[in-house]
């Protein structure tokens, strides 16, 4: 049987619920707040549950909870308050401390069974899911513990060195050939077609990662084939046009190869993501020869990178407050986002027309 502890300071009270409960459960009696917290301290590991008197002599049902928060047992053990009093501030204050439920004077024999059976339940539930939560914890604590070692052992191969190098040199041409482009729009039309570009390898801890999520041995012929987004290029153009115009004139080179192309401009995702994402393979030129690699290059808006993003720091930081109904206002956002970027574009044309 599990065992509970019930703490008032009048007997009648005590003998009440002890009567109520003892078929249930073993019940441990307590006449004040002193003694209660010597049997949380005797059987801290068993009590499922302490049902609470707030008015009595010496140590009162508030310092008790206090000491129980204060021990840490308050999250495994929940308190039900045996009261006679209906004030709302009362009960706030308590549900604010951390209480479970109430249990009010008269006792009503089938209310105070429901309740407590109810409240043991639900913490049972609760705790069970805490620990499998930790232990779900644990495992990625140490699987991360892992990656980071098998990255580490990964960074000092030569033949991964190799390939990071050929990746490396894949995003200097891809960023050679924009800023080409650049400098000619910039002479022939008076503008350029984007604002800035940024570039990332991706860290050896992502990659063996991403590889062991597709279940896939980490090895340098896989990295090579089986992903595509080792070397990512960023370009941030002004208009959505520009994004289309720069995009045909990069894959239209016949030196580049177009693997794979997502339009998440037209075709955004469900929470509102746009940019247009093209996968590319590009010759780079070695002292002995000419190889291809892959290169994911993303074409946004400047708006569209800003929202970007914000949306990247809510989906990986832990714990944020209302995460819902920020996911709702950046959905919003993005939409606002399209008709503002189409709007600037059609601004962009009128004073065009003006000059010719």
């Amino acid at each position: 049987m599990q065992r509970i502890l019930v703490v008032d300071d009048a007997e009648v009270n005590r003998e009440l619920l002890y009567g109520m409960l003892r078929d249930d459960y073993i019940v441990e009696l307590a006449q004040d707040g002193d003694q209660a917290i010597e049997k949380l301290k005797k059987y801290q590991s068993e009590i499922v549950a302490m049902l609470l008197d707030l008015q009595m002599p010496k140590k009162d049902g508030f310092g008790v909870i206090a000491k129980m928060k204060e021990n840490g047992w308050l999250g495994r053990i929940p308190v039900l308050v045996i009261s006679g009093e209906q004030a709302a501030e009362v009960e706030n204050q308590c549900f604010e401390m951390g209480v479970s439920d109430f249990i009010h004077k008269p006792f009503e024999f089938s209310i105070v069974k429901n309740r407590v059976r109810n409240t043991v339940e639900l913490f049972a539930c609760k705790n069970q899911l805490e620990a499998k939560v930790e232990r779900q914890m644990e495992r990625l604590r140490k699987q991360k513990l892992i990656i980071q070692m098998q990255a580490e052992k990964l960074k000092e191969a030569r033949p991964f060195n190799d390939l990071m190098m050929q990746y490396s040199s894949a995003i200097m041409e891809v960023e050679t050939k924009l800023r080409i482009l650049n400098e000619e729009f910039s002479l022939k039309y008076n503008r350029n077609p984007f604002e800035s570009i940024k570039s990332r390898l991706k860290s050896p801890e992502s990659i063996y990662e991403k590889l062991l999520r597709k279940g896939v041995p980490v090895t340098v012929e896989n990295i090579r084939e089986k992903l595509s987004d080792v070397a990512g290029v960023r370009v941030i153009c002004s208009f959505p046009d520009d994004i289309y115009h720069l995009a045909e004139l990069l894959i239209s080179q016949d030196d580049i190869i177009l693997l794979k192309k997502k339009d998440y401009i037209r075709n955004p995702k469900s929470n509102g993501y746009r940019s247009l994402h093209i996968i590319i393979e590009i010759p780079i030129f070695l002292s002995s020869e000419k190889i291809y690699r892959k290169v994911e290059v993303q074409f946004r808006t400047i708006a569209m990178d800003f929202w970007a993003s914000l949306e990247h720091k809510l989906k990986y930081k832990k714990d944020v407050q209302n995460a819902e109904e920020i996911v709702k206002k950046l959905k919003d956002c993005a939409d606002f986002i399209e008709i503002l970027d189409y709007q600037m574009q059609g601004i962009r044309d009128e004073i065009d027309r003006t000059q010719e």
